[in-house]
């Protein structure tokens, strides 16, 4: 049996962040279904404030063992968002020589944080880093904004991507995000942050890189249809506030995401009782072109809902129609909208090769192949 070490981040220091659990979650529990030894290790933020910390971990702990990994994970501290040189001296929930001997025997260590530690690298046989913010992360790395620690193998999920990068296709565990049908179901909805510091800098030249500004663009869409639309958003400071008025007054419906988000079970639940997604991309997603797609939308595609999502580039899988609408204005997402009722039961399962469509199937069927490359590139 294969044994993979992967290593997410910032999911144990979030626990209020359901659907950033599923993103990783996704990996483990699909290479635990192709048969891998599936270990979790990750660095937990520590920022002095004991009794928040111990919640959740509390929480971290609890999550995992609901999913069937328990004593499958490895924490260590850290304090800094800064990559240290040397690997972790102590562990916090597992003795540092259990843990070294893990590493030691493991066939991969599947990599997810950027600033992981090179000594931690090291201790592996065999190490990849998998990129999940195509043209973002390349970007931060050729203008020096970024020091990555070198890996033996780079997978990237987006598809356009030249030189080492290898791509391969997001995953969405189909056995934990079976079909569900609720005739109640009435909004296109999502789960987004709205306000951050993101921004692009590339010298003199900077852009605000956030959902806000994506979803402003699109301001006016609820007066171009009849189709209800609904946000989920992290919202905190008085210009949020004052945006979310204005845009429930263009009719858009406002909730605030830890209402509906702020566990796995909640998280889940929103998206599948809704009828389907909407949902805006960051400008340098729209800007790279290279077919990004979001790990929520995976996730509504499973659970049979069609989605209308922001065209991020030409892909070689990613339809342009039945199941998945992919739009470049306001026109074409209300046009989509318009064509609701040709909407098929979507999910991103099947011979993507062999067809273009997404279709669900109600037969229970194994994550998406595409793990496997992990395994044998």
């Amino acid at each position: 049996m294969p044994l993979v070490v992967i290593s997410p981040f910032n999911v144990a220091s979030f626990p209020h962040g359901g659907g950033h659990f599923w993103v990783y979650l996704q990996y483990a529990l699909g290479l635990r279904l192709l048969g891998c030894d599936v270990y979790w290790l990750e660095a937990f933020r520590t920022k002095r404030r004991e009794e928040q910390e111990a919640a959740a971990l509390t929480t971290f702990r609890m999550r995992m063992q609901q999913h069937g990994f328990d004593g499958k994970f490895i924490l260590y501290a850290t304090d800094s968002e800064e990559a240290a040189l040397e690997a972790p001296a102590e562990y916090l929930n597992i003795a540092r020589a259990e843990a070294e001997g893990i590493f030691a025997r493991a066939d991969l260590l599947l990599n997810f944080h950027y600033a992981i530690s090179p000594g931690l690298v090291n201790q592996f046989r065999r190490s990849a880093l998998v990129d999940i913010d195509p043209g973002l992360l390349q970007f931060w790395i050729s203008r020096g904004q970024l020091s990555v620690p070198r890996h033996d193998l780079y997978f990237t999920i987006g598809e356009r991507l030249a030189g080492s990068w290898i791509h391969i296709r997001p995953p969405v565990c189909l056995e934990s995000w079976p079909y569900v049908f609720n005739r109640g179901s009435e909004a296109f909805t999502t789960v987004s942050n709205w306000d951050s510091s993101d921004w692009i800098v590339d010298g003199d030249d900077a852009y605000e890189n956030t959902k806000r500004v994506a979803f402003l663009e699109f301001a006016d869409l609820p007066r171009m249809t009849g189709q209800p639309l609904e946000l989920a958003l992290f919202m905190r400071t008085e210009r949020d506030m004052a945006e979310q008025n204005d845009l429930e007054r263009r009719g858009w419906r406002i909730r605030h995401s830890s209402d509906v988000a702020a566990t796995p079970e909640t998280y889940q639940a929103y998206i599948q009782n809704s009828r389907g997604e909407f949902s805006c991309a960051k400008r340098s997603y729209v800007e790279f072109q290279n077919a990004w797609i979001s790990d929520r939308t995976l996730c509504y595609l499973a659970s049979g809902k069609p989605v209308v999502v922001q065209n991020t580039g030409p892909s070689s899988f990613l339809p342009d129609g039945e199941g998945m609408f992919r739009f470049s204005t306001a026109a074409e997402a209300a046009d989509a909208f318009a064509g609701r009722s040709s909407f098929r039961r979507a999910a991103v399962a099947g011979d993507h090769s062999q067809r273009r469509t997404l279709r669900a199937r109600p037969s229970r069927r194994r994550p998406l192949i595409h793990l496997q490359t992990l395994l044998c590139a």
